[in-house]
């Protein structure tokens, strides 16, 4: 079963996030900040990571993202930023930091499946 890591800090939105996955053939996995989410991804080696990029703590998802493609055991990792930063400086931002997709909240759940399964 692929799995998907979901780092996110508001429980409301990883809620979300996994109601509109749990009928999909995946195993999806939660991180409340990027530093746990970052360590799980290390250990989990997910096909797909939905990081969010506005979250407390020293680091953000951009950098998240940067880590990610930087570890070589995560070079298969699909990211898919999930954010509420709409301004193209930071969606380019985030294509450069290494995501395959940009996702502003807030965002369908439709939306979202369709990048999940076009990403797993």
């Amino acid at each position: 079963m692929k799995q998907v890591l979901v780092v996110e800090d508001q429980e409301n939105i990883r809620e979300l996030i996994r109601m509109t996955l749990e009928f999909e053939e995946l195993e999806i996995h939660e991180a409340a900040n990027c530093s746990t989410g970052l360590s799980e991804a290390i250990r989990l080696r997910p096909e797909l990571v939905l990081l969010d990029v506005m979250m407390p703590g020293g680091m953000d998802g951009y950098a998240v993202c940067e880590r990610i493609r930087a570890t070589p055991q995560l070079k298969k990792t699909k990211v898919v930023m999930l954010t509420a930063r709409a301004q193209p400086e930071d969606r380019a931002r985030g294509l450069r930091a290494g995501a395959n997709e940009y996702l502003v909240k807030p965002f369908s759940p439709q939306e979202l499946l369709r990048v999940v399964n076009r990403l797993t």
